[in-house]
């Protein structure tokens, strides 16, 4: 009887048990959804464009191609320093794109993408995955009805093309130079005009003249727009872009409409795109760097008494934006305050080994 009473049970569990994992049914209640993305950046800058297509793959795939989202280059169906409103009002469901470019609406969202004298690109992985990063950068998109996710990173960029050096803190008064708008911002107190160039303009400009300066991206980016050819003072390190954290912009009210297990998805196939970002630029810029180099451009550090300048006023622009938006100081002192208790564990470590291993002669 007893022995009748177990069998029984245990085929009850196993049914119960069965019903509960069988694959095909959660499979049956997947929606199948079809977005589309809005990149910032055009299709021949491979390295970067390419993150916001491996995000939309990996969601494809995992989703056995029932959650499918279409890439689309800059301009094709919004304009590419728009991604955020097309985010934000709905037009698409979803963007990729750099926060930075959003300057003038809020200094704030830089914060989200790179900084002057910010975060390396694991600084800025761990603040964001294992400090306060995600979590305020959320509370700020709010008001901007976006969920964000760092979708990929670029690594150190370098500090630009010159037509002439750059030997003294005087050499940058009065020089026409394009940059980003923070980076503008602190240059500006030093002299420098900035401008405000698209990728595509940039080589023009620096051959006619209009401009005496431009960064871009790093060595491979830089390489295939072909700076070298008309301004080959080739300075580093870019200050302004420790690294650049790339974001996915996610529609806050599409966002809420997903079953879990989407919303988790889009989580895991933005950071599998974040490590494809890091291995390429990782990959192609030292043979990029040589190719420049052998092809007469010319590499160069800023002066230290330039950085210290630049290091100087940027401080000083800081503390003036805090002084006029709580979130902005919330999040600038998260920021250094993680900085600061990094930099002493990366000398330690990662800046020894390195230094070490560069005085490794090559056979």
């Amino acid at each position: 009887m007893q022995r009748r009473s177990f069998l029984k049970k245990a085929a009850l569990g196993a049914a119960a048990g069965g019903a509960t994992l069988a694959a095909p049914a959660i499979a049956q209640e997947a929606p199948t959804l079809n977005w589309r993305l809005a990149s910032s950046f055009p299709r021949s800058a491979d390295a970067i464009y390419s993150g916001g297509e491996n995000f939309a793959k990996y969601v494809r795939e995992a989703t056995d191609g029932k959650f499918q989202i279409r890439a689309f280059p800059a301009g094709e169906i919004v304009p590419a320093l728009q991604v955020l409103d097309g985010v934000q009002n709905g037009t698409i469901e979803c963007g990729h794109t750099a926060s930075y470019y959003y300057f003038g609406k809020d200094p704030a969202l830089c914060f989200d993408a790179a900084v002057p004298f910010g975060l390396n690109t694991r600084q800025m992985n761990a603040w964001m995955r294992h400090g306060d990063g995600l979590k305020l950068t959320r509370e700020m998109f709010k008001k901007y009805k976006i969920v964000n996710f760092p979708c990929g990173y670029t690594g150190t960029q370098m500090g630009g093309w010159f037509r002439n050096e750059i030997k003294t803190v005087d050499d940058l008064k009065g020089l026409k130079f394009r940059c980003s708008a923070f980076a503008g911002a602190v240059l500006s107190r030093l002299g420098v005009v900035p401008q405000q160039i698209a990728g595509g303009d940039i080589y023009p400009a620096l051959e006619k003249g209009t401009i005496d300066g431009a960064e871009w991206i790093g060595p491979y980016d830089d390489e295939k727009l072909g700076f070298h050819k008309v301004a080959r003072n080739y300075y580093f390190p870019g200050w302004w872009e420790g690294t650049l954290q790339v974001s996915l912009y996610v529609n806050e009210d599409a966002y809420a409409k997903l079953p879990k297990g989407y919303q988790a998805v889009l989580a895991q196939a933005s950071a599998a795109a974040t490590n494809d970002m890091i291995a390429k630029y990782d990959a192609e810029n030292p043979a990029a760097l040589r190719r420049l180099v052998a092809d007469g451009a010319v590499l160069k550090a800023f002066p230290k008494a330039v950085m210290d300048a630049c290091y100087a006023e940027s401080q000083k622009l800081y503390q003036e934006y805090a002084a006029k938006d709580p979130m902005f100081k919330q999040l600038y002192e998260s920021m250094v305050a993680f900085r600061d208790n990094e930099i002493p564990w990366f000398r330690v470590a990662e800046g020894s080994y390195d230094g070490f291993m560069g005085t490794i002669g090559r056979k």
